[in-house]
This record gives structure tokens, C-alpha cells and sequence, in this order.
């Protein structure tokens, strides 16, 4: 499969083409092995000259079938099996007139193919791989220069020299010294292209099978024989192992490209010529010592093998040299690598512990920098801090205008702290000081030196920016772990933000104790629903002109089981921060539904009251939720009236957009919408006159008392002044007035006078259970006044 899928790349066919080589190898090697035993010398030089023939067909059908990239390495091979044919040709003619010197010119001209199949074996691993060009030849002439000298020793001298057997072809001496150089260039081919090719396998066993055919021409040449059976055999296995390796699909894959170093490195095989520098001198020093012993060393003696180990020794020298280079390069390469990654790591580091925008330290800095202060149980503290008001900020000017204001305010905090002090950003908007050395009056002024300054503008794309902060101090302690002291850092910072911003809390015990009530009450509160311990009172609307009850608001109240019942200021707070009072809210908005619409069955047309926190209104359901309540109940629309904060019009953002199309939403159906606690808040006209609101309740703070002007019996004329403004206001919007409050006849009397359409509070009634208000609803109905 592998060989068929390195054809396609190759631009050959699949399938059966891939199959060639075996086939053909199969062919050509059962003519070796048959040809020894043919009787007739003709048909063994017929068999020859054909198998010769069938190679140069191998090499013209691989190189179309596989259309290798860079095919000149094969057309050299091409070129050599091609001109050792014509040679073959030629060879029969001389010897057809009886002349052995025309022979011996013959057999000159065939030398020429052994420097052309050199080339060959030269150019094929280093096309298109630059690196391996030069690479292998050191090992090569090692290689060489071994098996000169074991061709010397053990041929040359014992069979031609000593016995004065000088053959009459000389060119027959240099054709087995020749072959060993193609064979070593065949142990390049394979060491430097790689042995997963097939066809430089094939190759190299070629080059083997060229050598054994010409040693042994030679040496029964040299005995006075003619050409043996089994140099003929083996040029045929040759022949047939180089046609294979042309068809192969292998011979058009070339092989990835190593780096310069790594062709040095790794060619060759240490076995291979570590076995050659050892024999090389070995075999010298033996056959120097065994013609010593017979008085027969002569100066070829000396010189051929002594040169030929002092090449191979050369060649070792400059193999060690590039070893050595290679190894330097190397060391160089892997320090510079090392370094790399010393700085690369350092970056990352840097990175995962510092604030992209800001540039500085994280959390995660800080968090390592605060266990080493507590570890050494240096004074000092801890300040967290938060923009006040930062999300409008954003929300108004967009994040790039913001972003800028966080690095001017990161500038300012540099400036005023002490060098050695840390300061990290944590969050959007919070920001961390790692106060050093400092006892608690030093690291209090630290904090008020930052309130003082956080509170002068800043100039941000030309717009002056306002970012007071709200600030948390705890104090270092070496008994505590770094995730307690971020703990109370941040309730304090709560503490701040909750009495009002722009201000310094100092933890205490009393905020952490506040904090466990906090988070007892919520766990209590959990499950307050499903054991039943929720309770809706509900307290009389009271229309102001007659004095009669037109409704009631809802008003939540906790009963745990055994204990006093719990006022709604002691656990509504937990229950925003938790997010406990969307459960909550959608239960008194359903119970408060089902009671009000048992009083419509009985024919008391009242409208029911009921408190929305703005926690509720980011639902995105809420509206559903609404008339799914209404639905169940059958209360109608026009039944209920939904009371909201101030806050939740005039904020800006998504969260604002979306409880704004809620209350359009139920508005369009029928539901009434009441601003609580007017004149509280922001209080701003143009929400008044734009938004989608029904009726104004007027908080009780602006209820008027008793006059504080000595000989006055009427009430306080400054309140007075800013409940006349509210409803003469709301009148001139057209909203409705409901005061809030009430707990005197002379509060009644004075909203009756300016105009307020309703009222409740105490002088009307208390909270009351749903009994309790509906025989007060049929009272009032027969005529009984509130």
C-alpha cells in the first residue's frame, strides 16, 4: 500500500506498476542462477548481452512510469549501463579477427563507465538536498582506502606481484579497485539517502554484485583463464538488481532534507569504518612483517599499503574534524536554544503574572508576593481598592475611553506610593496595594493619601473623568493564609462601597462576624419557601378624597418555625447580594396575585402593590413571568401595579434597556408602574416625562412633622414645600401620588390640601395577614372608613 501511494505522488499509476520490479527481478535473478549452468558459451553471452539490454529497459520505463523530480542521477545510470553495452558489443570483434590488443582496447574503453556510474551514485541522495552534496565522502574514501589495502596485501602482491604474474590487460589490475570505489559510493548512497529507499538498497547490492563479478574476472585472468562463469552470473544479478531499483517507486520519493549537521552526523554506520581504521593498519604492519620475513619488500610493497593507511588515517583525522566542528555547532545551537527558552520562559512568566493593558503585576503576583511578606511576618497591609462608578464610565464613553482611564489612574497610584510598595491590578476596575514595612497608622495614611488623590479629575480624550475610589484595608498577619487576608481585604472594600464609596474601611472582627450573619441568613433563606416560613402582608391603600381603601401593597415577612418573625430589612439585603430574591420576588408576586384575585371573585375591585428589585428586572423572562402570574391567578392586568427604584430607569446600559422594554411590555397590557421612594434617588425629570411610568410614591422621609418654628401649630413649611413640589409635578406629568408614611391626621390632612390621590402608613393601618385585610377591605366597603 505504502509503495502504491509514493507512486501516485510520484505521478505514476497505481495498481500493477508498482509490481514491476519484483517482477522483473524475479526474471532477470533466475537468469543469473541459470545462466552458470548453460552448456554453450554463446547462449551464456546471449543471456548476457540480453539481460544488459533489459536493464537499459528498466531504467527508460521507471523513469516514464515514476517521473521522478530530479531524474540526472538515473539518466547517468542510464548512460553507463548503455555505453558498458556498446563496450559488450564491440568486445566480440577483435576476437573475431584473432587480435588480443584490439581486445585490450576494448577493455580500456570500457573503464569508462565506472567514473560515469560514479557520478551517478554522486548525484542521486543529494538532488534537491544540498545539505548531503558533499556529505558521505569522508566515510567513502575511509571505506576505500581500507579495502585498497586489503586488495593489495591479499590480492595483488601474493597473486600477481611475487610470482611476477603480470596480466596482459593492465586495465584488468584497476577494474576491482575501481569496483570497490562504486560499492563504497553505493554505502554512501545508502547511509546519506536514507536506508527506508528500497531502490538505494537495490543499488548498493548492485555495486556488490559488480565488484564480486570483476574481482573474479581478474583473477582468472591473471591464472591464464578466460572469462569466468561467475563474473557473467553476477554482472546478470547486477544488471537485474539495477532494473529493479529503477522500477521501483521508491526511486522517484526523495527523502526529507536533514540540516547540514545531521548529514554529518548521521551517515555512515560506526561499525563500517571504525572495523576499517582498525584492520588497515593491522594488515599493513602483518604484510610488512611476513615480506620482511621472506626478503621479499620492494618499494610497491611499502608504498601501497603504507600510503593507503595513511590516508585511511587522514581521512579519520578529518572525519574526528568534522565530528569535532559539528559538535561545537551543535553546543552553540543548544545554548542559543537554551537561552531562548530561558527568555521565552521568562516572557511567559512575565505575561501570566502581569496585567496586559496596565503592565502590572496580577493577581497571581500578588498573591505569591503576600505569601512571602506573611512568611517572613513583615508588618504592612494589604489595600484593595475599586473605581466607584467605573461601569458608567464604559457604559457612556465606551471601554477605549475607559481602558485610558485605568492607565492614567495606574500613573497616579505610582506616583504617590513608596517604591517598595507593590501595586497590582486584579479586575476590571480593582486594583491591590502591597503596603511594605508599615505599621497600621502608616499604612492608613497610605490609603488616605490615595482617596485625596483619586479624587481630583482626569483628563481622558478630552472629556474630565471623575474615579473616586472605595478602599479596603487588612492588615498583614503571619497567622493567617493569603487567601484569609484577600478575604477581608475585599469585606472591607464591601464595607466602603456599602456606606457610601469614596471612602477606607479597616477590617475588624465585627465586619467578618457581619459577614458569617450574612452568610448564615442566606443559608437559612434558602430554603425558607419550601418548609413554608415565607409570609405576604399586606397594608391598605387609602384614596385620600374619601378616605377609602382602594388597595394594598404587598409586604414580605419571614416566620422561621419557633422563632420571631424576622423584618424584611434584615434579610432583603442578603437576598439581593445572593440572588435569592428572584425566587423570592416571583413567589410574593404569585402569592400576592392569588390572594387579590379571591378578593376581585368577591367583588372588592382593589389593585395589589408589589415591590420588583432590580435584580429581578435582568431576568430576561420577567415579563413572562408576570403574566404567567396574572394567568394562573386571574387577577386582571389593571389589578396590579409593579413598584421599582429610581435606579433602574436612569442607569444606562443593556440591563436598563432590557427592564425598560419589560415594563413597556407589561404597561401595553395593562400593568401599572410605580417609582418608590421618589425624591430618594436621582429624581430626574426627563425619566419622568419619558419613561414608562404610571404613579409616584413619595418616600416617608418627605413627610412633614410637627413645625419646628417656635408659636407654629402647622407643620414643617419646608417639607411641606417639597411634597406640594412632587405632586404638583406628578399632576402636571399626569402620574398618580401615593404617600408613603403616613402616621398623622395632620400629614393627612396636608397631602388631602396639595392634591396626593393616596396614602398608607401607619395612621391607616399596619401590615396585616391576608385575613386580617380582607375583613378590613369588607369593612370599609359597608361604608366603615379606614
Amino acid at each position: 500500500m505504502a509503495d502504491g501511494q509514493t507512486t501516485a505522488r510520484a505521478g505514476g499509476p497505481p495498481g500493477p506498476a508498482r509490481r514491476w520490479w519484483l517482477w522483473y527481478l524475479s526474471v532477470l535473478g533466475s537468469a543469473a542462477v541459470v545462466l552458470p549452468f548453460l552448456p554453450w558459451p554463446a547462449a551464456r553471452t546471449a543471456l548476457r548481452l540480453l539481460g544488459a539490454l533489459a536493464v537499459i529497459a528498466a531504467l527508460v520505463a521507471g523513469l516514464r512510469v515514476h517521473r521522478p523530480r530530479h531524474p540526472l542521477g538515473w539518466y547517468l545510470l542510464l548512460t553507463g549501463v548503455g555505453y558498458a553495452l556498446f563496450c559488450d558489443l564491440v568486445w566480440p570483434l577483435p576476437q573475431s579477427v584473432g587480435g588480443m590488443s584490439d581486445y585490450a582496447a576494448t577493455g580500456l574503453f570500457h573503464l569508462v563507465t565506472y567514473p560515469i556510474l560514479a557520478c551517478a551514485l554522486m548525484v542521486l541522495p543529494g538532488q534537491s538536498r544540498r545539505a548531503l552534496r558533499f556529505a558521505g565522502y569522508t566515510e567513502t574514501g575511509i571505506i576505500t582506502s581500507g579495502a585498497a589495502v586489503v586488495w593489495w596485501t591479499l590480492v595483488v602482491d601474493p597473486y600477481v606481484l611475487d610470482p611476477g604474474r603480470i596480466p596482459s590487460q593492465p586495465h584488468l589490475v584497476a577494474l576491482p579497485m575501481l569496483d570497490m570505489a562504486i560499492f563504497a559510493l553505493g554505502l554512501r548512497l545508502l547511509l546519506v539517502g536514507g536506508t527506508k529507499s528500497a531502490a538505494y538498497v537495490l543499488l548498493c547490492a548492485a555495486t556488490a554484485g559488480l565488484l564480486v563479478a570483476d574481482s573474479a574476472l581478474f583473477l582468472s585472468t591473471i591464472n591464464g583463464g578466460h572469462l569466468p562463469v561467475l563474473s557473467m552470473a553476477s554482472w546478470m544479478a547486477a544488471n537485474a538488481l539495477l532494473g529493479a531499483a529503477a522500477l521501483h517507486p521508491s526511486m522517484a520519493v526523495i527523502q526529507p532534507a536533514p540540516s547540514e549537521d545531521d548529514a554529518l552526523d548521521d551517515i555512515g554506520t560506526a561499525r563500517i569504518y571504525i572495523v576499517t581504521v582498525v584492520a588497515t593498519p593491522i594488515m599493513t604492519g602483518i604484510f610488512l612483517l611476513h615480506e620482511s620475513a621472506v626478503d621479499r619488500v620492494t618499494a610497491g610493497d611499502v608504498i601501497v599499503p603504507v600510503g593507503a593507511t595513511a590516508l585511511t588515517a587522514a581521512l579519520v583525522v578529518t572525519r574526528m574534524r568534522q565530528l569535532n566542528l559539528v559538535g561545537r555547532r551543535r553546543a552553540v545551537a543548544l545554548e542559543q536554544s537554551l537561552g531562548r527558552q530561558q527568555e521565552l520562559q521568562d516572557e511567559l512568566r512575565h505575561q501570566a503574572q502581569h496585567d496586559s493593558l496596565t503592565a502590572l503585576p496580577n493577581r497571581e503576583l500578588l498573591y505569591e508576593r503576600v505569601t512571602a511578606a506573611l512568611a517572613a511576618e513583615r508588618p504592612g497591609a494589604l489595600i484593595v481598592l475599586d473605581l466607584d462608578e467605573f461601569k458608567e464610565v464604559n457604559d457612556r464613553f465606551g471601554h477605549a475611553v475607559g481602558d485610558e482611564l485605568l492607565v492614567a489612574a495606574t500613573g497616579r497610584l505610582h506616583e504617590i506610593l513608596p517604591s517598595g510598595d507593590l501595586l497590582a491590578r486584579l479586575d476590571s476596575d480593582e486594583f491591590a496595594i502591597l503596603a511594605h514595612d508599615e505599621d497600621a497608622a502608616g499604612c492608613t495614611r497610605i490609603g488616605e493619601r490615595v482617596l485625596s488623590a483619586m479624587r481630583s479629575p482626569f483628563a481622558v480624550q478630552g472629556h474630565e473623568l471623575f474615579a473616586t475610589v472605595s478602599i479596603g484595608l487588612r492588615a498583614l498577619d503571619g497567622e493567617l493564609l493569603t487567601g484569609d487576608v484577600l478575604r477581608d481585604a475585599y469585606m472591607a472594600l464591601h464595607a466602603a462601597k456599602a456606606a457610601g464609596r469614596d471612602q477606607m474601611t479597616l477590617f475588624d472582627r465585627a465586619l467578618s462576624e457581619k459577614k458569617l450573619a450574612v452568610s448564615r441568613t442566606v443559608e437559612r433563606l434558602r430554603g425558607a419557601i419550601d418548609r413554608d416560613e415565607l409570609i405576604v402582608y399586606f397594608q391598605p391603600l387609602v384614596r385620600l378624597a374619601d378616605e377609602r381603601m382602594t388597595g394594598v401593597e404587598a409586604l414580605i415577612r419571614w416566620q422561621p418555625a419557633g422563632e420571631t418573625m424576622i423584618a424584611p430589612d434584615q434579610f432583603i439585603p442578603a437576598a439581593e447580594d445572593s440572588g435569592l430574591i428572584v425566587p423570592i420576588g416571583e413567589w410574593v408576586l404569585r402569592r400576592s396575585c392569588e390572594v387579590v384575585a379571591e378578593w376581585h371573585r368577591r367583588r372588592h375591585a382593589v389593585v395589589v402593590s408589589v415591590n420588583v428589585s432590580p435584580r429581578q428586572l435582568r431576568e430576561t423572562d420577567f415579563a413572562a413571568q408576570v403574566f404567567s402570574a396574572l394567568r394562573d391567578s386571574g387577577l386582571p392586568a389593571s389589578a396590579l401595579i409593579l413598584e421599582i427604584t429610581e435606579g433602574v430607569l436612569v442607569a444606562s446600559g443593556m440591563v436598563t434597556d432590557q427592564a425598560i422594554r419589560h415594563l413597556e411590555t407589561l404597561r401595553g397590557h395593562g400593568v401599572k408602574v410605580a417609582v418608590d421612594d421618589f425624591g430618594t434617588g436621582y429624581s430626574s425629570l426627563a425619566y419622568l416625562r419619558d419613561l414608562p411610568i404610571d404613579h409616584v410614591k413619595i418616600d416617608k422621609s418627605f413627610m412633614p412633622g410637627p413645625s419646628a418654628e417656635p408659636g407654629s401649630d402647622g407643620p414643617d413649611p419646608a417639607a411641606r414645600t417639597m411634597v406640594k413640589a412632587i405632586i404638583d409635578l406628578a399632576a402636571g406629568l399626569k402620574l398618580g401620588t401615593i404617600a408613603e408614611g403616613v402616621e398623622t391626621r395632620e400629614q393627612v390632612d396636608l397631602l388631602r390640601e396639595l392634591g396626593c390621590d393616596r396614602a398608607q402608613g401607619y395612621y391607616y393601618a399596619r401590615p396585616l395577614p391576608a385575613g386580617d385585610a380582607a375583613k378590613l377591605l369588607t369593612s370599609a366597603e359597608w361604608g366603615t372608613r379606614v
